[in-house]
């Protein structure tokens, strides 16, 4: 069993293989390889994850950049995470 905090304005995660609705779980509870190499870590939420106020959402950092302009590692990242293929996580809230 893991506690990891999410935000409250949070969305409730989708089951596994449906889209993803940015709950966040998946990253807060562990960073995924890219994350790994961006936050030193193997375990505990990654660091580059954000949440978005005004889309009241978690967003991957990686892929956003910077001051509204996508970094040159975000397609790389994008594909490395998989994004959009779904959830991946199989996670049991409680």
């Amino acid at each position: 069993m893991q506690i990891i905090r999410i935000h409250a304005d949070a969305p409730l995660k989708p089951a596994l293989g449906e889209a993803c609705t940015g709950c966040g779980v998946c990253c807060l509870a562990e960073p995924c390889p890219v994350g790994m190499l961006v936050s030193l870590r193997r375990s505990g939420a990654c660091r580059a994850l954000r949440w978005s106020e005004t889309e009241r959402r978690y967003r991957c950092g990686l892929m956003e950049g910077v001051a509204g302009r996508r970094t040159p590692w975000a397609r790389w990242a994008r594909r490395l995470i998989a994004a959009g293929a779904g959830c991946d996580s199989d996670a049991e809230l409680q």
